[in-house]
C-alpha cells in the first residue's frame, strides 16, 4: 500500500473507510487478487474488518477472513456478528475452528456458543485445551443474562503482601493473557475479594510500599446470578472500567467490563424496542433472517392484535342503531381511537423506559400512574376543547351536541390510555413479565375497544337516544 493511500485512509471518517475498505476488498476478490485484498487489510482496525467482512457476499466472507494472520483472525472473529460466525464455522475446516474457538476470549466463546447447536457446542468444547473447556464450562454452567454468564475470568489478582515492585513484575508477566490490567483485585488465600485498586495508585505508589497499604477496601461488586441489566446499571452509576463478580461465598470468579456492558446495552435495547413493536427478537440479526423467520416472528402478535381488534368491530355493528341515527358520530372513530392509542403509547413507553434506566424506582407505581392519569387530563382536556370548537365550526355544522360528545370522550379515552399505559407495565412486571411486552401495538388496541365503548355511551346520554 502507497503511502498516499494510508495517508488518504487517515483523514477518511471512520463510516467512509469502512465502506472503502468493503468495496475494495470486494473488487479485488472478484478479480482473485489475494495479496493486493490482503494488504489493504493491513493498516485496517479489526471492528472494521469485521464489518466490511459482513458486508461482503457470503461466498467471499470465508475468503475474506483466511487472508487474515491467525492473531488477528482471532480478534477479528469476535467482533463478527453472531451470524456470521456461524456461518464461518460451517464453511472451515474443523482444525481452523477450533484453533479459532480456542483462543477466543471466555466471554466471547461463550456467547458463540449459546448461538450454535448443541451438537456443534459438544463437538468443540470436547476438543478445546483443559483450560479453555473448563472455563467454557463455568460460562455455561451460569444461567444466561446473569453476571456469571457475561464475566470472563481473566483478570489480574495481587496479595495484600505483594510490594509495589512485585505487583508491577506480575501485571507485565499477565498483561498479554489478561482481559484489563487498569482494574487490579485483591483476593486472600482462599480468594474472597478483600480490596481494588487501580493502575493509577499502583504506578503513583512508592516501589516498596504493600499492596494492603494501598488498597480500597470499600468494595462494589456483583454476584454470579446477579442480572445483565442490574450490571449495567451498577458501572454505570460508578462510572468503573470494571467490575468484580463474586460468588456465594465471596469468592473473586470474573470481572465485567465495560466493552461487554456496551454489548449487553446493545442486545437489551434491542430487544426492547423489538418488544415494543410487537416483534419477537431471537439475538439474530433481524435483516440477515429468511422472510419466513421474519413472519414467524411478526405474525403472533399481529394475530393477537387482529382478534382483539375484531371487538372493535363487533362493538360497532352492536351500536349500528345509534350510528344509523347520527351517521356524523362515524365521522369521529378515527380521530377518537387514533388519539387514545398515540397518548397510551406514550404513557406505555416513559414508563418503560423508567423502569430500564431505575429513574422512577423513587417514586413508586402508584405514584406513577397517579401523575400519568393527570397528564392525561391536561391533554385530553386540550385536545377535547380543540376538537369541539374544530367539529363544531367545520364538520357537524353547529350541531353542539355531537361536537360535545366528541370532546368529552376525547378527555376520558386521554384519561383512561395514561392510566392503562402506565399500569399494564407494572403489571407485567408483577406477573413476572418483561415490561417492554406492553407494547404500544397492544395498549393501541386496548385503548381503542375501551375507547369506542366510552365514546358511544357518552353520545348516547348527551344525545339522550
Amino acid at each position: 500500500m502507497t503511502e498516499e493511500n494510508k495517508s488518504t485512509l487517515t483523514t477518511m471518517s471512520r463510516k467512509e473507510l469502512r465502506e472503502l475498505v468493503r468495496s475494495q476488498l470486494q473488487v479485488l476478490l472478484e478479480r482473485g487478487d489475494l495479496q493486493a485484498a490482503k494488504t489493504i487489510l493491513v493498516p485496517v482496525q479489526p471492528a472494521d474488518i469485521a464489518e466490511a467482512i459482513e458486508g461482503l457476499p457470503e461466498t467471499m466472507q470465508v475468503i475474506a477472513f483466511r487472508l487474515l494472520s491467525k492473531d488477528e483472525a482471532i480478534e477479528v472473529y469476535e467482533q463478527l456478528d453472531s451470524s456470521v460466525q456461524q456461518s464461518l464455522c460451517e464453511k472451515f475446516k474443523r482444525q481452523e475452528v477450533i484453533d479459532i474457538v480456542d483462543k477466543m476470549s471466555p466471554d466471547d466463546r461463550a456467547r458463540l456458543f449459546e448461538e450454535l447447536p448443541a451438537a456443534v457446542v459438544r463437538r468443540l468444547v470436547s476438543q478445546l485445551s483443559p483450560t479453555e473447556r473448563q472455563t467454557t464450562a463455568l460460562l455455561l454452567g451460569y444461567e444466561a443474562g446473569t453476571a456469571g454468564r457475561i464475566m470472563t475470568p481473566e483478570y489480574i489478582s495481587l496479595k495484600e503482601h505483594y510490594t509495589v515492585g512485585q505487583s508491577l513484575e506480575r501485571i507485565r508477566s499477565l498483561a498479554n493473557v489478561t482481559e484489563t490490567i487498569y482494574s487490579l483485585y485483591v483476593t486472600d488465600s482462599d480468594r474472597q475479594l478483600t480490596g481494588i485498586l487501580s493502575l493509577r495508585d499502583l504506578v503513583t505508589a512508592q516501589l516498596d510500599q504493600t499492596i494492603g497499604e494501598i488498597l480500597n477496601r470499600d468494595l462494589v461488586c456483583v454476584q454470579t446470578d446477579t442480572d445483565q441489566e442490574e450490571v449495567v446499571r451498577i458501572i454505570q452509576r460508578y462510572d468503573f472500567l470494571a467490575i468484580p463478580v463474586v460468588d456465594s461465598e465471596q469468592r473473586l470468579v470474573g470481572i465485567i467490563t465495560v466493552d461487554d456492558v456496551l454489548d449487553i446495552l446493545q442486545e437489551e435495547t434491542t430487544e426492547d424496542i423489538y418488544a415494543l413493536s410487537g416483534v419477537q427478537s431471537e439475538g439474530d440479526n433481524y435483516f440477515q433472517a429468511s422472510l419466513l423467520t421474519v413472519a414467524r416472528r411478526r405474525v403472533i402478535w399481529l394475530l393477537i392484535l387482529l382478534l382483539t381488534n375484531s371487538v372493535t368491530g363487533a362493538i360497532l355493528k352492536m351500536q349500528q342503531d345509534l350510528l344509523q341515527q347520527v351517521v356524523a358520530l362515524s365521522f369521529f372513530i378515527p380521530l377518537l381511537t387514533g388519539t387514545g392509542g398515540n397518548v397510551g403509547a406514550q404513557s406505555s413507553t416513559v414508563v418503560i423506559r423508567g423502569m430500564n434506566t431505575d429513574e422512577i424506582r423513587a417514586m413508586g407505581p402508584l405514584q406513577v400512574i397517579w401523575r400519568e392519569g393527570l397528564a392525561g387530563a391536561l391533554l385530553g382536556t386540550i385536545l377535547g376543547v380543540l376538537a369541539t370548537v374544530w367539529a363544531t365550526v367545520f364538520i357537524v355544522e353547529g350541531n353542539v351536541s355531537i361536537a360535545l360528545s366528541v370532546g368529552i370522550s376525547l378527555v376520558a379515552i386521554s384519561i383512561l390510555a395514561s392510566v392503562a399505559g402506565s399500569a399494564l407495565p407494572f403489571l407485567f412486571r408483577t406477573l413476572g413479565l418483561d415490561p417492554a411486552l406492553m407494547s404500544a401495538p397492544f395498549i393501541t388496541t386496548v385503548v381503542d375497544v375501551l375507547g369506542v365503548l366510552i365514546y358511544f355511551n357518552l353520545a348516547r346520554l348527551i344525545l339522550q337516544l
